[in-house]
């Protein structure tokens, strides 16, 4: 039998708008909700990641998060 799919943690999250539309396209192409791509990502995330370019992106959105919150 299969296992049932349960989103079994909530947490509030704040997202840049840039952040929160690609999340809804992506969940509207995946025919998901927001959730359960969240999920999706997540799960999978060594696995649709290319480590060296996320570090890259990663050292980027930091230097450019202080001028995004003013």
């Amino acid at each position: 039998m299969a296992k049932r799919f349960r989103l079994t943690r909530r947490f509030p999250v704040a997202m840049t708008e840039d952040g929160y539309r690609r999340l809804k396209s992506f969940a509207a192409e995946a025919g998901l909700d927001e959730g359960e791509a969240l999920s999706f990502l997540f799960e999978n995330f060594d696995a649709i990641t290319d480590e060296e370019h996320l570090a890259h992106r990663l050292r980027r959105f930091n230097s450019e998060l202080d001028a995004r919150k003013g």
